[in-house]
């Protein structure tokens, strides 16, 4: 099945036992907006996940603006909210998608794979009066195992020994790609609103995230996104950065929906490699 949902999917199965809908709404420079949205109206029986104080960690001198949260301390906030090892989890925000993402990227680290996105979010859903309510759920706790998954996942080390390979005469062929999620503004360094410093990790490739979506907010198909991907090579070691990884996630989905298997998040991304001061940075095209 594909990692995303329509509104009609779920609106046949919005009260199955086993299905647990999770509002990710959130906007950046108003962090109680989310949860005031929420609080106010949602898709019935959805629970809140924020992005800042659940989907991440406290923000340190290193890991970037939302660093990945701690799984054990994830885990037990799931179980808290009755998500357990068995539950269907269907996700969305009214951000194009980008934090639904990345609880579906954070769902599938932990190893749950069981796991989707609304398309459209909660304005299309609105939009179409789909039932929404105010009334927050009474969630009996659960319980929510681990099985973590290193292989999504790439650090800032492996992002130098990538460079520093790529910058030498010997590189082998088989280098991972580098692809930067954000728009080309701020790729190419011409703009920086978030972030202390411009520009793009040295070798990068630009392909922004909402490129692989329609106009209606759901994703294009994977022969539309297998074009829009084809500058690269499927067998290809992929990894994948944006400012803070977050809209990093949106372009995974995609990248797996076209076809590409081997495909990681340097989860600090951006505003994680800036905070360390000899790393280079690159202005302009590639």
């Amino acid at each position: 099945m594909d990692a995303t949902v329509t509104k009609r999917w779920l609106l046949a199965r919005l009260y199955e036992p086993e299905q647990t809908i999770v509002d990710c709404r959130f906007t950046l420079g108003k962090p109680e907006a989310g949860r005031e949205s929420y609080e106010q109206e949602h898709i019935p029986g959805a629970v809140y996940l924020d992005l800042e104080h659940d989907l991440s960690s406290p923000v340190g001198e290193h890991g970037g603006r939302h660093p990945l949260p701690d799984p054990q301390v994830l885990a037990a906030r799931l179980a808290k909210l009755g998500i357990g090892n068995g539950s269907r989890i269907v996700a969305y925000d009214d951000e194009s998608g980008m934090n639904a993402a990345r609880l579906w990227w954070l769902l599938r680290y932990l190893g749950h794979e069981n796991v989707f996105i609304l398309e459209g979010g909660f304005s299309a859903w609105k939009a179409e009066k789909f039932p929404v309510t105010d009334h927050q759920p009474v969630r009996v706790p659960s319980t929510f195992a681990t099985n973590i998954q290193p292989q999504m996942l790439a650090d800032v080390g492996e992002v130098r020994l990538q460079k520093a390979s790529a910058a030498s005469s010997s590189a082998s062929p088989a280098l991972p790609v580098l692809i930067d999620s954000r728009a080309g503004e701020r790729y190419q360094g011409k703009e920086e609103t978030l972030d202390k410093k411009a520009g793009h990790i040295p070798g990068a490739v630009n392909y922004f995230w909402k490129n692989t979506q329609n106009e209606d907010g759901s994703y294009k198909s994977s022969e539309q996104l297998e074009e829009h991907f084809a500058g690269l090579d499927k067998d290809a070691e992929i990894i994948v950065y944006c400012g803070s990884g977050v809209t990093a996630c949106p372009n995974i989905l995609a990248l797996e929906k076209a076809g590409y298997r081997k495909v990681r998040l340097y989860a600090g991304s951006w505003s994680d490699w800036i905070s360390y001061e000899e790393n280079p940075i690159a202005t302009g095209e590639e």
